[in-house]
């Protein structure tokens, strides 16, 4: 789900008027990017918490989430729009087949 993690985390980060701290070459002050870390560490799995245990900069764990998980859009993307715009619903023999697929696509 990192896709939609980006998007909200964005969302949230704008408005909070936060979203300076995850950019390059920002000014943002120490309160300002503890509290943006603080969002960004309460809302990532714990394994990854665990990972990057010793990121003190949300710009620095906003670009090491990005390098771990960029290969999504470039690998995972393109291979389910391309099965979404092939999915037919009369290439299935039940309805529970069709929506296993159409659920596998979507996750």
């Amino acid at each position: 789900n990192y896709l939609s993690w980006v998007l909200d985390v964005k969302l949230h980060l704008s408005a909070k008027k936060l979203r300076h701290t995850i950019d390059k070459d920002n000014a943002a002050s120490n309160e300002e990017r503890v509290t943006a870390l603080i969002f960004l560490r309460y809302h990532i799995d714990d394994g990854l918490k665990y990972e990057y245990l010793t990121v003190e900069n949300p710009l620095e764990l906003w670009q090491n989430l990005n390098d771990m998980f960029e290969h999504l859009k470039v690998v995972v993307l393109p291979k389910a729009l391309n099965d979404w715009s092939q999915l037919r619903f009369q290439d299935f023999k039940t309805v529970s087949e069709y929506n296993s697929t159409l659920f596998k696509i979507v996750s």
